[in-house]
């Protein structure tokens, strides 16, 4: 088959390909690697991720390519729920298309572009084990669960470790309450958290050089906060696949890694947990993890974030702004690396 370009004639060989097929640059700068460079990931046009998320709702509509929204969520009915007009925002909530399809979530691979991989993962059945130093330890299903809570919508700031921010709508219950259900002991001093671990529809999982499941923890003190929020929705709904369906945690004074997703465990302990990245680098990252602008990543600088979804960069906030709500939590730890 020949081709007229422009005013050659040119035989297509197997292997070309048209420029419309080439990945835009600011998405191919913007991929991340097992020790990101957040110099280059601040750099994402954001058209780039609205076009790639144009480009999966796309997909979503050939036959046989299966959605979502093709299995109901049991819980849809209880969205929206009423938003706590206690927690507000200083920025404009991130357009959803670019909340969904910009994620690390590294059971699925380890580009933000792991939307389409996460789709294709069961939520139901999805059982929460409660266990540890408990008065009893159980399981409930999430359904179950979502009966004994009240469910309220927050506007929270999200600050990843990599210098970038976003802002968003989620919708779920105080972590104090799950705490309140699971009756620690006295002598609990930390909660451990737990993801799934499924090699079959988790690629990422089948990668031996990391230590599966994802797990992350907090201080009883850290997990009864008012700000400690589980999260089961976003943006009116329930929470998408992606951004870690059906049961993440969001701590919006911590750096983005600390808010575990699609969560399976909750363990009470007097023994603090060695958390997935710490697990992996523990010069990089802590137990801790609070926002500091002030205190550097060994590789890139905290001052300063850039909002996904526009064209800004702000000076970041101490406790990501939250320190009026959580600085106290922190008095007397001297020597404890706070800020990692």
């Amino acid at each position: 088959m020949t081709v007229l370009y422009r005013t050659f004639l040119h035989r297509r060989r197997p292997w070309d390909l048209p420029d419309s097929a080439a990945t835009p640059e600011a998405v191919f700068r913007a991929r991340r690697a097992l020790a990101p460079d957040p110099m280059t990931l601040d750099s994402l046009d954001r058209r780039a991720v609205l076009a790639g998320a144009g480009a999966f709702a796309a997909a979503a509509l050939v036959p046989g390519h299966a959605r979502a929204e093709d299995t109901p969520d049991p819980s849809a009915a209880l969205y929206p729920a009423k938003r706590n007009e206690k927690f507000v925002l200083d920025r404009p909530v991130t357009p959803e298309p670019i909340n969904t399809h910009y994620n690390n979530f590294y059971e699925f691979g380890s580009t933000k572009s792991i939307a389409r991989a996460a789709e294709a993962r069961p939520i139901r059945p999805w059982t929460v084990t409660i266990d540890g130093m408990v008065e009893k330890p159980f399981e409930i299903g999430i359904d179950d669960l979502l009966k004994k809570v009240t469910l309220e919508e927050r506007l929270y700031r999200h600050r990843c470790v990599e210098a970038w921010s976003m802002a968003v709508p989620w919708t779920g219950f105080p972590l104090a309450a799950l705490v309140a259900l699971a009756k620690p002991l006295g002598s609990a001093k930390y909660v451990r958290m737990e993801t799934f671990k499924n090699t079959s529809i988790a690629p990422g999982q089948r990668q031996f050089w990391y230590s599966w499941p994802y797990v992350e923890g907090l201080t009883i003190a850290e997990a009864t906060n008012d700000l400690a929020f589980l999260v089961t929705g976003a943006y009116g709904k329930p929470v998408a696949k992606s951004m870690g369906a059906p049961l993440r945690l969001a701590v919006p004074w911590k750096y983005g890694f600390k808010s575990i997703k699609s969560i399976v465990r909750f363990s009470f302990t007097d023994q603090r947990p060695k958390s997935f990245w710490q697990g992996l680098q523990a010069s990089e990252y802590g137990f801790w993890a609070n926002v500091n602008p002030k205190v550097p990543h060994p590789r890139w600088s905290q001052a300063s974030e850039r909002i996904l979804g526009t064209d800004e960069t702000r000076p970041t906030l101490l406790f990501n702004g939250y320190g009026e709500q959580v600085a106290g939590l922190y008095q007397g730890l001297d020597g404890e690396q706070l800020w990692m």
